[in-house]
């Protein structure tokens, strides 16, 4: 029975306030966090690159896993709340639940664009002044400029960056909820509805035991290792995660049911499911790399783009514009596979849980994310308290290993996007 239509919008807006307040929440704390983070990791570098490296990936992993589980937490509890209401109509409950990333993406809007602003005018400002026109070193305490630019990487590389990725969570989880309400037919099983949150779920376990390898299982030495060990990291958690998928879709899902293609009842196994997850997953990873080789200095592509610099600067602008739109073959192809994919297997659900696949490990790419901010202003903070210039070497050498790989999210955004977008635009 569908419930009045201003009942729904109550309840939307409920969730659209909840939505920015989680956002905002998980923004604040990570940036308290990275605030911490900055000054310990200072002092751990004088002890060496691997103390620095655990203190510094281990801050960024808390506020992964913060945002990631609170997001899920408070998406689960307005679920169960608002069913105590719609009852068995799904269809109402998950149409008011859209809200919730709406919320988050709102917040999101405005603090990707406004921080995103103000860190990149604070950094550039602060190298007019100081390199620029006064010809001092960078993060030199006699600049005003530095401590801007050092605010705004924890504005809008850690707080704003999480509520842009909070948002894309939230709203793949609400796009997977919806596209459930067509997908499992008359049958309407709570787990089986409820099996997008059961991945993210899986997803926050997973990336814990993740961190282990990085923190406690291998001892970081040297800083040629910190790049092989994020890689490893990536790896390893989409190789757990696919595991973890299989075992959850064996569990929870019944052996087979019956989608909606478009009015049409189409019968699908619970494997199939679990391969369109898979195939969002490994698509995300391959994106991952391809963006880590564009943007790595360890390979010959920006090796060229320095290269270029020796002729002027239009050679060099032009050969990174063309690098940059060389970049987007694959992952466009990657895209395009796991689109056919998953929808051939179980057509519009499957594309929301494959987009779902690709931010399941979001807590291991945040921890990663976020390691080059706090360890660009462990830099900042030990070039403006005077120490030695071999801190400072250590700091810079710590940033530029965890730099390689920040784009890896913005580009499984890209394609979150892309996805849900798609999905919007077919009635259920």
């Amino acid at each position: 029975m569908c419930k009045p239509a201003l009942a729904t919008a109550l309840f939307s807006t409920i969730s659209f306030l909840l939505g920015g307040i989680t956002s905002l929440v998980s923004s604040f704390f990570g940036m308290k966090i990275a605030t911490y983070a900055n000054a310990r990791t200072t002092l751990e570098v004088r002890k060496g690159v691997g103390k620095a490296f655990i203190t510094t990936f281990r801050s960024g992993a808390v506020m992964g896993f913060f945002l990631v589980a609170n997001g899920l937490l408070v998406l689960y509890i307005a679920i169960n709340v608002f069913k105590v209401y719609y009852g068995d109509d799904w269809e109402g409950l998950f149409e008011a639940i859209t809200g919730y990333g709406f919320g988050g993406s709102s917040m999101a809007l405005f603090g990707r664009v406004g921080g995103g602003i103000y860190t990149k005018a604070a950094d550039v400002g602060a190298d007019l002044v100081g390199k620029v026109e006064r010809n001092i070193p960078e993060d030199d305490p006699r600049n005003p400029a530095v401590i801007a630019d050092n605010m705004g990487d924890n504005v809008g590389d850690i707080a704003d960056m999480g509520s842009d990725l909070f948002g894309s969570y939230a709203e793949s989880s609400c796009a997977a909820l919806v596209a459930s309400i067509s997908s499992f037919g008359v049958n309407h099983e709570l787990i089986a509805m409820l099996y997008p949150l059961i991945v993210s779920s899986v997803g926050i376990i997973v990336c814990l035991l993740t961190t282990l390898f990085a923190t406690d299982f291998f001892e970081i030495k040297a800083v040629k290792e910190i790049e092989p060990a994020f890689k490893k990291q990536l790896i390893i958690s989409t190789a757990l995660m696919t595991i973890g998928i299989a075992i959850v879709s064996w569990i929870a899902l019944p052996s087979s049911f019956t989608i909606f293609n478009f009015g049409i009842q189409k019968d699908v196994k619970n494997w199939q499911l679990f391969l369109c997850v898979a195939v969002g997953l490994w698509a995300g990873l391959i994106i991952g790399f391809v963006t880590e080789y564009n943007t790595s200095n360890a390979y010959s592509l920006v090796q060229d783009i320095a290269d270029s610099c020796r002729t002027g600067a239009t050679t060099d602008v032009i050969f990174g514009l063309a690098l940059g739109y060389k970049s987007f073959i694959i992952p466009i192809f990657a895209i395009a596979a796991s689109i056919f994919v998953s929808f051939s297997f179980a057509a519009m659900y499957g594309i929301a849980v494959a987009a779902l696949g690709m931010l399941s490990t979001i807590a291991t790419g945040l921890a990663i994310d976020a390691y080059g901010p706090i360890s660009d202003n462990a830099g900042g903070i030990a070039e403006m308290a005077g120490m030695s210039h071999r801190i400072r070497e250590r700091t810079d050498a710590l940033e530029a290993a965890g730099t390689q790989l920040l784009l890896l999210e913005r580009d499984l955004q890209l394609v979150l996007l892309r996805l849900c977008l798609w999905l919007s635009l077919v009635p259920l």
